[in-house]
């Protein structure tokens, strides 16, 4: 019986500063390596990591630390999930994990949003590279968030002259009819969302004072019927609860110089039963198109409390069986 040679290989951390933030408050993000690795042996001795074990073991956490390195040397805040993410991306064998990371969105006050995994890095590229993008998934997977900063982005640097944001205003299980107030008050809980995302991006000043020049516009989506969308960026939320009519109204709209994302979960319909899903009947419908992109994510997309990801997975688990 042939046994695996044993390698030694060393990587040099430049400075005590990236050392300890790529080993961690009591080296915790190392302990997160040695887990994912158990074969082999990671030993820190100065400015010097060395790495024993197996040769193909070896070569893996050595880039697994590698990575980890670029993002903080590129000035990055590591954390658990992010540590875990680039062990699970080198594993499979994903080449440069750490451009995942590193790839930015600069929405203005010197804040920057990122992807954070490989599949919201996906997003992130189609939607830079499309006139049209579906992006289809579940909560907290950073569909919204991702096309809100690409619009955001796209304003400040003139690509577009202004950010068109929509909802259906569908209830989740609620009258809308009972709500107080008029017609505004009663559909601005479904905008909610999108208000939040931008004062998060942009501040509440700033936000207000854009929403109040018109270059930033929110508003349901029955009000784009009959418009032309010129110059803009138009995001669609929440899109599993349009009709197929509604999605074939809102892809029309579509005018000169403009982008539109289409974000939804295709498993959250809040429509009437028996009534069918835009969102899930457009892929069957737009086939091949140039310029457009569908882009799926999944549990393992989500960004939330890493206990979101088990209940997204488990639900899906649960409806698979269900339609057996």
């Amino acid at each position: 019986m042939t046994h695996p040679s044993v390698a030694e290989v060393t990587l040099r951390v430049p400075g005590d500063h990236y050392m300890l933030a790529l080993l961690g408050e009591r080296d915790g993000f190392l302990r997160i390596v040695e887990e994912a690795y158990p074969d082999a042996s990671i030993v820190a001795r100065g400015d010097v990591l060395r790495i024993t074990g197996a040769d193909a073991v070896t070569t893996l956490v050595k880039t697994t630390l590698e990575e980890l390195l670029v993002l903080v040397r590129e000035g990055q805040t590591l954390d658990v999930d992010r540590v875990r993410r680039v062990v699970d991306l080198v594993k499979a064998d994903i080449p440069s994990p750490s451009d995942v990371f590193t790839d930015g969105v600069p929405v203005g006050r010197g804040k920057v949003v990122r992807a954070k995994t490989l599949n919201q890095k996906r997003y992130v590229d189609a939607i830079r590279k499309n006139t049209v993008v579906f992006g289809i998934g579940p909560a907290g997977t950073g569909k919204t968030y991702l096309a809100m900063a690409l619009a955001v982005n796209g304003l400040q640097t003139g690509a577009f002259t202004r950010i068109i944001l929509t909802r259906p205003a569908v209830e989740a299980g609620e009258r809308l009819g009972f709500l107080p107030g008029d017609l505004a008050a009663k559909v601005d809980p479904y905008l909610r969302p999108l208000y939040d995302a931008l004062f998060d991006m942009l501040g509440p000043e700033e936000t207000a004072r854009l929403l109040e020049r018109g270059s930033i516009e929110i508003a349901p989506l029955a009000y784009m019927r009959g418009r032309t969308l010129n110059d803009a960026f138009v995001v669609l939320d929440e899109a599993q609860n349009t009709s197929p009519e509604q999605m074939k109204m809102f892809l029309t709209r579509l005018g000169f110089n403009s982008q539109m994302v289409i974000t939804g979960d295709i498993t959250q319909v809040d429509l009437p039963s028996g009534r069918a899903s835009g969102l899930r009947q457009v892929r069957s419908v737009l086939v091949d198109i140039p310029g457009m992109c569908f882009v799926t994510l999944g549990a393992e997309d989500v960004v939330r409390h890493r206990i979101v990801a088990s209940i997204v997975e488990a639900y899906r688990i649960h409806e698979e069986g269900k339609e057996r």
